[in-house]
């Protein structure tokens, strides 16, 4: 396998939550996936819920993965910017976030912040991924 993930004892269990603490990468090519949002190739507007956007910058991740030769299992890390991120905002959306990932666990980091690239987008997933040999 080319990513380990552990979840030491000594750190909170995450692996309950569907991420990992640590991914260990060995050695390969790496492709870096630039934030996905819920702008579509069909030019469609954007949805105004939170998941709504959250499935479009899912499936737009999924494609993402397949243009490079990837699987969800082949991220090593994944980051989910936020805006005006709240325990309730982030409970709405883990659902679809966690099931972009098919039952891999990559490491996690959210992010809040106050705006992304344009003001209708609510969140934005960027990707580390290890390319399958």
């Amino acid at each position: 396998m080319a990513i380990t993930r552990i979840n030491p004892e000594t750190l909170p269990n995450s692996g309950e939550m569907g991420y990992s603490q640590i991914s260990i990468v060995e050695p390969g090519r790496m492709a870096y996936i630039s934030g996905q949002v819920a702008w579509q190739a069909n030019d469609e507007p954007v949805p105004s819920s939170l998941v709504g956007q959250m499935e479009i910058v899912s499936r737009n991740a999924l494609s993402a993965l397949d243009a490079v030769g990837a699987k969800p299992e082949d991220v090593v890390i994944a980051r989910v910017y936020v805006v005006d991120l709240t325990p309730e905002r982030l409970e709405e959306l883990m659902p679809t976030f966690i099931s972009t990932f098919q039952g891999a666990q990559p490491c996690v980091t959210g992010v809040g912040v106050q705006a992304l690239a344009a003001p209708d987008l609510q969140v934005e997933l960027e990707l580390v991924v290890r390319l399958p040999d």
